[in-house]
Order: C-alpha cells, then sequence, then structure tokens
C-alpha cells in the first residue's frame, strides 16, 4: 500500500493555499527597493541610493512563550507585529534603516486561514517600520508540535552610511538617559508572566480590577515599534546611543551601549511604572534589582544625548508621538543602579 506525503501529515494543498492567502498581505509591504515577487527562490532587494559607504546590519530574533497567550485566546492577528518588532527595533539602534524583512512560521499542522492571519501581522509591523516583506518559510512539522501550537520568528536587514552607525563609544560621565514609553509587556520575560498568571483565560479574568483592563489584552499588546520615531530623531539631534530594553531589562540592555568605565543611575520615580509591572512584581515577591533584570517596566527604548541636546530630544519625539522621560544619567563605573 501506498503512503504519500499527506498520509504521513504534511497537506502541500494547504501550503499553496496559505500562499495564496498571504500574498495580499505580503504585497502591501512592498517599497521602491523590492525586485521581483513571491515565490522566487530567493528574495531581492535593490540597495537604497544616498549612501557614501553603506553598511548592512542584521538582526533576527522570535516572540517567545508570549505565542501561548495567542494560542489560547485565538488571537492571531498582532504576534507578527512582535516578530518583526523584536528584529527592526534592534537595527534600529546602530542607526540602520530597516530594508526587508523574513518571516518563518512552524506547526504540527498547517491551517491556512491561521497563517495568513498570522502573516498579516507581520505585514502591519513590516508597514510600521518602513521593511519590506520579501520572503520567508512556512514549515509544516508533524509530530513536532502539539495540536493547535506554533513558533514563529523573523529576520530584518536595514542599512547603515558607516560615518553615521550609532555604536555609544562617543558616551562620558554627564550624559542624559532618555527613555521612550512601553506599549506594555513586549515579548520578553513571558515565562515568568505565564507562571504569575497562568494559561487558563477563566483565571486571567480574575486580575481584570488590579490590571485596570481585560488582562489576556494586556498581555497581548503588541511591540511597540520605534524606527520611525528614532529615524527621524537621529537626523534632528546627535544620538550617542540607543538600547533596546527586551530580555535582561534595563540592567543587561542599558550597559550594552557603554564604553569601559561607565554606568549608570536610573531614577526609579521619573514616569510612572505601568500597572502590570508592579502587579507582577507583587504577585512573584521579588526585588527591584530582580524585576528591572527582567522587564522593561515600561520604556521600551532609551536614547542616550549630552545634557544640551535633552529639550531637543524630547521636542523631537514628542512630534512623533512618543511619550517619553529623562530617566537617569551617565556615571563612572559600570552596570545600572536602580536609585
Amino acid at each position: 500500500m501506498a503512503i504519500s506525503y499527506k498520509d504521513s501529515g504534511v497537506d502541500v494543498e494547504k501550503g499553496y493555499e496559505a500562499v495564496k492567502l498571504m500574498k495580499q498581505h505580503v504585497k502591501s509591504t512592498y517599497t521602491q527597493g523590492v525586485l521581483g515577487d513571491i515565490g522566487s527562490f530567493g528574495g531581492f532587494f535593490k540597495m537604497p541610493d544616498g549612501m557614501k559607504e553603506p553598511v548592512l546590519v542584521a538582526g533576527t530574533d522570535g516572540v517567545g512563550t508570549k505565542l501561548k497567550y495567542a494560542i489560547i485566546s485565538g488571537k492571531h492577528d498582532t504576534i507578527g507585529i512582535d516578530a518583526v518588532a523584536m528584529c527592526v527595533n534592534d537595527i534600529v539602534c546602530q542607526g540602520a534603516k530597516p530594508l526587508f524583512f523574513l518571516d518563518y512560521f512552524a506547526t504540527g499542522s498547517l491551517s491556512p486561514e491561521k497563517v495568513a492571519t498570522v502573516v498579516s501581522g507581520i505585514a502591519e509591523g513590516c508597514r510600521q517600520s518602513g521593511a519590506a516583506l520579501i520572503g520567508g518559510e512556512t514549515a509544516e512539522m508533524p509530530g513536532f508540535y502539539p495540536e493547535g501550537d506554533y513558533d514563529i520568528a523573523g529576520f530584518a536587514v536595514g542599512a547603515v552610511d558607516r560615518s553615521k552607525i550609532i555604536n555609544g563609544s562617543g558616551i562620558k560621565e554627564g550624559d542624559v538617559l532618555i527613555g521612550l514609553k512601553s506599549s506594555g509587556i513586549h515579548s520578553n520575560g513571558y515565562s515568568l508572566v505565564r507562571k504569575l498568571f497562568g494559561e487558563d483565560i477563566s483565571v486571567l479574568e480574575k486580575f481584570d480590577s488590579e490590571l485596570g483592563a481585560k488582562p489576556i489584552d494586556v498581555l497581548l499588546t503588541p511591540t511597540r515599534i520605534y524606527v520611525k520615531s528614532i529615524l527621524s530623531l537621529i537626523e534632528k539631534v546627535h544620538i550617542k546611543g540607543i538600547a533596546h530594553i527586551t530580555g535582561g531589562g534595563f540592567i543587561e540592555n542599558i550597559p550594552r551601549i557603554f564604553p569601559e568605565g561607565i554606568g549608570c543611575e536610573i531614577v526609579k520615580n521619573s514616569y510612572e511604572v505601568p500597572a502590570v509591572f508592579r502587579v507582577m512584581q507583587k504577585r512573584a515577591g521579588i526585588s527591584d534589582s530582580q524585576i528591572y533584570n527582567t522587564f522593561n517596566m515600561g520604556i521600551g527604548m532609551v536614547v542616550c544625548v549630552a545634557e544640551s541636546d535633552v529639550k531637543a530630544t524630547v521636542s523631537q519625539l514628542e512630534s512623533t508621538g512618543e511619550q517619553c522621560f529623562v530617566i537617569g544619567k551617565t556615571v563612572k563605573g559600570s552596570g545600572v543602579k536602580i536609585v
């Protein structure tokens, strides 16, 4: 008796249907740099004009276990934004303009409609960041994932003129740190989030009053994409360093932009920490140093500028719709001190 590929759990017809459904979303992200169309073995993109010495900057990331909340709630239209955000927010920290994005979607049993919904979110993230979605991989892997589960990851490439690379090398004692408000938890720390809130929708509802909103909406709020605001800022103000606050929170990420011999002090009361972080700290019973080493605490991006540039920086960020706060300063030493 013959055994087909479909008998083994892989339905290529569903794969074709998924591609057909996602095409409109993919094409909505195309920019002038895109060459070719969906279906080629590789995606083509023309290098941008106007750079004297263009340097490519690449980043890759996933969404982690935040995916679990998308799966249990059946809400799949925003998780793709997170996948894009985690990559493009990283590369813009070096001053790079995102050019294109590639995605990876893997599941045990392919649902064309679900894949297309996830890709619609990826396309939205690409539109927000100005990156073109020029390719990807959809993998059906029977027996590898539990029923209904899936994973996504992404890869972004951007470009910056070599003379305009931002690497933190000019940061010195007395510079000022300005924090850009996050949209929520973003996409890091969800193993602890799931431990604290659980994975049962009916149980999550008990936290309505504490969080001030429907818990599943709080937990699935997409990661904010800062690309256009940061690129506009770079054109107007001299930015010494930029840190994307992801896994490891303030404690791990901010020092990544400092030269040797420089640390910083963060003023805890310089802005209002969103309720979800206060609730999690209380439920976990952990110290400030621990929670600031896990979550973004309401700040998704930190820019470092000279004291003389603070006013111009805040004004420019606010003009592009960002809420920002002066949260600290650089000092001699190392690491991050919460004061």
